[in-house]
């Protein structure tokens, strides 16, 4: 079992509740190991600081419904206490014609959820994992009506299980015992009550929280948040909620998934694949670079913004970030743009995403108009914008390139607040969803796209990309030999 925390809306401080469940577990001396459902990167780096174990998604979208009970199951066994981070409120969650191309695309999973849970949704996901789910309500103008609210949510699926509520923003003791008094009349018992204070807050930005990797004052946060928990919730009720089934019973469910699990390593030789890993480029699912490590990959970590220069290596992956807000800093690091562009150009297999194709570009323009060059392998420059785009994408590859093979279907997430002056000449994807729209970047063994990837239930991909910088390696290692 573990708990699932859920919203009743966006905004009801979800991330900041679980933060404080985790924290405190964690300086208890307690394993604890946390999930985020949907495709957010930066709501789970906040977890793994706190708990120090990488958070893992859990989106049916970008993976499926059968890789999202293996990786629960799978990462759940080494803890005590595992716990479920939310997305939105609990019904939210992906489009209409989204949840009809997932359920036509994976229909032999012989899965079907109710009507009222949408694809990608907290509640979607309570179902797969059958976990209970503790409500977080908002109670900052709210008294007798967070029954009507409650009610609501317990009933509106019958094969959910609202176990409890947890009080958010609460005022004054008169505030809180009007609060009980209606929940205690429909008999749902309250696991938490959070006062309303400005004490603690995590900065934010254009796409969320402020990214881990610039707040100095995490450990302090981590400690408030733990002390916060220490009084503000019902732990003899939330710690058997909380505590993972026995092992034997977690394998015995996982060994029951059909799913295509790791072989054993391949054999020397080993390729080095290098991570740009810093405060503009820190948006990776822990899958992935899982997936490269377990088919014989050694993952070099490197900082485009403070290393002096790429290191020697046999493929690049530059995930997402904000380069946007370190454009500057990565524009002075000349030697690297340099070394990087020339190893490209020179055929190293390279996988950029989102942030990694902005740094790729002839220059980058800032939310203040200023331009600041970057890499140049990319005959476009990106520009920083108030629209943004936002959603999942199912793309068909219009190509081969170094991950991806033509024809293939995958689903995608975008999320940024820029655009590309000139659109490429031969896009790597056409989009299904939405219709009628072209994306991505190829050159030599370079894929660079806007789309987010998670590879958990597309291991063809990570293997394909491996096979690219082995044959690299090959052809560099033989040149070494044979200078002409």
């Amino acid at each position: 079992m573990a708990l699932v925390i859920a919203g009743e809306r966006s905004g009801v401080g979800k991330t900041t509740i679980t933060l404080a469940l985790l924290s405190y577990l964690y300086k208890q001396g307690f394993a604890v190991q946390s999930f985020k459902v949907g495709p957010d990167y930066i709501d789970p780096m906040f977890h793994q600081a706190a708990t120090g174990r990488a958070c893992r998604n859990l989106d049916p979208v970008l993976t499926s419904e059968a890789y999202v009970q293996h990786c629960f199951v799978k990462h759940s066994q080494t803890a005590d206490y595992t716990l479920v981070e939310g997305v939105m409120g609990l019904f939210d969650g992906a489009a209409a014609e989204v949840q009809a191309a997932k359920q036509s695309h994976f229909a032999q999973e012989n899965v079907t959820i109710a009507p009222t849970a949408a694809w990608g949704s907290t509640a979607h996901v309570a179902k797969l994992l059958q976990c209970p789910i503790a409500l977080v309500v908002d109670c900052s103008r709210l008294s007798h009506s967070v029954a009507a609210i409650v009610q609501g949510y317990r009933y509106f699926d019958s094969q959910l299980q609202v176990v409890g509520v947890i009080l958010n923003r609460v005022g004054s003791d008169r505030h809180l015992d009007l609060l009980r008094s209606a929940l205690d009349e429909i008999g749902v018992p309250v696991l938490g009550v959070v006062r309303r204070q400005t004490a603690i807050a995590i900065p934010d930005r254009h796409l969320g929280l402020v990214p881990t990797d610039e707040l100095p004052q995490l450990t302090a946060l981590f400690t408030e948040l733990a002390e916060l928990a220490a009084t503000s919730f019902d732990w003899d009720a939330l710690l058997p909620l909380l505590a993972v089934p026995p092992k034997a019973a977690t394998q015995a469910e996982s060994d029951q998934l059909e799913l295509p699990l790791l072989s054993e390593p391949p054999q020397p030789p080993r390729v080095r694949i290098a991570i740009a890993r810093d405060a503009a480029f820190n948006f990776y699912y822990p899958d992935n670079l899982d997936w490269l490590t377990q088919l014989g990959a050694e993952l070099v970590f490197w900082s485009p913004l403070t290393d002096c220069e790429l290191p020697n290596v046999d493929g690049l992956y530059l995930g997402g970030g904000f380069p946007e807000m370190f454009a500057a800093q990565l524009a002075a690091n000349k030697n690297v743009r340099t070394q990087v562009r020339q190893a490209i150009l020179a055929g190293l297999p390279t996988y950029a995403e989102c942030g990694g194709l902005m740094y790729l570009c002839d220059s980058l323009t800032t939310f203040a108009g200023e331009a600041f060059p970057m890499v140049g392998v990319l005959p476009t420059q990106v520009v920083m914008g108030q629209k943004l785009t936002l959603g999942y994408r199912q793309a068909i590859a219009t190509t081969n390139t170094s991950l991806i093979t033509q024809n293939q279907s995958l689903w995608g997430h975008e999320f940024h607040h820029s655009h590309l002056t000139q659109p490429p000449q031969a896009p790597i994807f056409r989009f299904t969803h939405p219709p009628s729209l072209t994306e991505g970047w190829q050159l030599l063994n370079l894929h660079a796209s806007y789309l987010h990837l998670h590879w958990g239930a597309t291991p063809e991909i990570p293997r394909r990309f491996l096979a690219q910088c082995q044959q690299f390696q090959a052809t560099r290692l033989y040149n070494h030999s044979h200078p002409s």
